[in-house]
């Protein structure tokens, strides 16, 4: 900024503050202020500190009032991406009311997840928490028009994920899916029901909703069932999308075991012709190998990895590995969870010998057994004996054995031959599940807070899950740029590189472990958590001033950003000064 005096031709110079800036190669100026009412003595005081020269803190006491103080950077960050994926281009062509509430539901579910009431409050301008609202030029809003905007939203759902996946999926792409639940608050919502519950919540109606993404995590698209629809069930929605909707005729799609079973692949997959996929057999299936004798342990005393083939899998490719680790993890657990039954058990047979109202009767008995055994799952490694006046249990040390000695084995299948993926590639594709995995953390729990739900229709419910969606392509888009300054890994072929084989666990690259135990960066900055990133960006604030010279206006005046955040911007691609 400087101070610049613009004569005129009949009365006195006008006096301007004006600041420089970069529009491309060019370098442009604007005027903040007129300072031309200003006595000569207090515009020499402001020309000096601009100059950087000292001054007489008297000299400028009293001369400037903030009026208002805004979180910027947070919002300049996530705004900026979004205009730069073109996303509010992607959400309506031309821009209009729905469209902009649409953009600050998103953004403001990146910088702060809050219910639908409390971001109309941090968007009104007279309890604005961020510049969102101005920036949007948004002016005021309720809870009513966003939950308007939701429905608005979801109508265009569709069109959306296709063009996300014209942009993010091809012929012949891979293209991983799973889903995940999250329990439900009230009891009205046709969605909700009760089922298997992956958040702990089992008294709780709830929701599930399965994410499509390309082979490297990105969102495509999501589609949201009712709380009590198991797994392969939902995957006929999905092979009908990529096929119909998006176009794709060859497509290598990605599951887990309890996602792609032999019936799906019977009766929805194979059917299909160009459409590939990659799972894994499950536990009971691989016993059946090693009795077959197909699978024999000695293949791993000098490898980790196997391929084999057998006839109940016709024209299928069986990828066999062996993990010490995961080996030793699933000997722990289980040698954990049998000690915990036994203790769960233990009370009962005392209860059936015990002197003073003693446990008689089968069936009751057999109750109390059941549920002890349902909740552990390891009711297969005990013999139990069962009376009306008795009850008795034991390890069954065979099917403990028998269990163990395949301890770390696990087996992928696919059609997809050789030439195209090798044994190694597909291994890979497999863990690559664990971006979706990523997601759903993100979704659920330490970014966007996906639950509770709320929503009491179902559409508001699926409009909710979509929203968080959005916002987690943007968040994945910013987490892929700001990788050197965050506590991601930006290197990751180093850590291939250190990896024995791709069976092994992964390896961070030494550029990430230094990151983590120094908590710098190469060049002295401090590394951040997505979420503490944008936490310090937020403290970029733009600032109303008030010159106390009577009749001066006000401007805005934006803080200087730190280097971390003139580095975050710079990797994001985007200005401060929206």
């Amino acid at each position: 900024m400087y101070v610049v005096a613009v004569p005129n031709r009949n009365s006195r110079p006008a006096i301007l503050l004006r600041e420089s800036y970069r529009d491309g190669d060019r370098v442009k100026n604007r005027t903040l202020a007129n300072l031309s009412t200003w006595a000569p003595e207090r515009v020499d005081a402001l020309r000096q500190v601009l100059r950087g020269q000292p001054v007489s803190a008297g000299r400028l006491e009293g001369a400037f009032e903030i009026v208002r103080s805004r979180p910027h950077g947070h919002v300049a960050a996530v705004l900026g991406t979004v205009r730069r994926l073109n996303l509010d281009g992607l959400l309506a062509p031309r821009p209009d009311r729905h469209r902009t509430l649409a953009l600050a539901l998103i953004v403001a579910r990146v910088l702060e997840p809050r219910s639908k009431l409390a971001t109309a409050r941090s968007l009104d301008p007279d309890t604005l928490t961020s510049t969102l609202g101005e920036l949007l030029g948004l002016g005021r809003a309720d809870e009513d028009d966003l939950y308007a905007t939701m429905d608005w939203l979801l109508a265009r759902q569709a069109r959306v994920e296709q063009a996300l996946a014209r942009r993010h999926l091809s012929d012949g792409s891979l293209v991983l899916y799973d889903v995940t639940s999250t329990y439900f608050e009230g009891r009205k919502c046709p969605l909700a029901r009760l089922g298997h519950s992956r958040d702990g919540q089992r008294d709780k109606l709830q929701i599930v909703f399965g994410l499509l993404t390309n082979g490297a995590g990105c969102p495509v698209a999501v589609e949201v069932f009712e709380g009590n629809v198991g797994d392969p069930k939902t995957l006929a929605a999905q092979i009908k999308k990529l096929r119909e909707r998006f176009g794709i005729t060859r497509v290598v799609l990605v599951g887990d075991r309890g996602m792609i079973t032999e019936a799906r692949i019977r009766e929805d997959l194979a059917p299909i012709a160009g459409l590939d996929w990659i799972t894994a057999l499950r536990a009971p299936a691989i016993q059946a190998l090693a009795a077959s004798g197909v699978l024999q342990l000695s293949l791993f005393d000098q490898q980790d990895l196997a391929e084999i083939t057998h006839p109940a899998y016709p024209g299928e490719r069986l990828i066999v590995c062996k993990n010490p680790l995961l080996a030793e993890d699933r000997a722990r657990k289980r040698h954990e969870l049998l000690d915990a039954t036994e203790r769960a058990l233990a009370p009962i047979a005392v209860a059936t010998q015990r002197g003073r109202r003693p446990l008689r009767g089968r069936t009751r008995i057999a109750l109390r057994v059941g549920r002890v055994l349902g909740r552990r799952k390891v009711g297969k490694h005990f013999t139990l004996e069962i009376t009306d006046t008795r009850f008795r249990y034991e390890r069954d040390e065979a099917s403990i054995a028998r269990e163990a000695a395949l301890d770390g084995l696990y087996v992928i299948r696919t059609p997809v031959d050789a030439a195209r993926l090798p044994a190694a590639e597909v291994v890979r594709a497999y863990k690559r599940l664990a971006h979706v995995e990523r997601a759903f953390r993100s979704l659920k729990t330490i970014d966007l807070k996906v639950r509770p739900i709320h929503h009491r229709k179902a559409d508001r419910v699926r409009a909710h899950v979509w929203l968080c969606t959005l916002a987690y392509y943007v968040e994945w888009h910013m987490r892929q740029a700001l990788q050197s300054i965050l506590f991601d890994d930006d290197d990751p072929a180093a850590g291939e590189a250190r990896r024995r084989s791709i069976v092994a666990p992964a390896r961070r690259s030494p550029r990430a472990e230094v990151k983590a135990a120094t908590k710098r960066t190469d060049d002295g900055l401090p590394v951040h958590s997505f979420r503490t990133l944008v936490a310090d960006l937020a403290t970029l604030t733009k600032n109303r001033v008030q010159p106390k010279a009577p009749g001066s206006p006000t401007f805005e005046l934006l803080a200087i950003p730190t280097s971390l955040q003139q580095r975050a911007f710079a990797l994001l691609g985007v200005s401060p000064r929206l």
